[in-house]
């Protein structure tokens, strides 16, 4: 279903808008536009999200990575040594 709305935009907004949509399509370009600035503004914000949990968890991670490094790299050197016998 469509409904119709009146707007006021910029006489500058204007131009870019009929630059970039053919004509009798202003609508389609502005859904469109809608609809991509939300999708942005929504992986803009799991990015950030991401971010956020990514630093507030760095101290933990580091740790952890600190705690299995001996046993990956005891692992790895015995790994080595097999390759290296045959």
């Amino acid at each position: 279903m469509h409904k119709r709305i009146n707007i006021m935009l910029p006489e500058e907004t204007i131009k870019t808008l009929d630059h970039a949509a053919r004509p009798g399509e202003r609508s389609n370009f502005i859904v469109s536009a809608i609809n991509y600035y939300f999708q942005s503004q929504q992986k803009a914000g799991l990015r950030q999200k991401l971010k956020q949990g990514s630093l507030a968890n760095a101290g933990r991670d580091l740790d952890l990575a600190r705690q299995w490094f001996p046993l990956e790299e005891d692992i790895w050197q015995k790994e080595k040594k097999q390759k290296n016998k045959k």
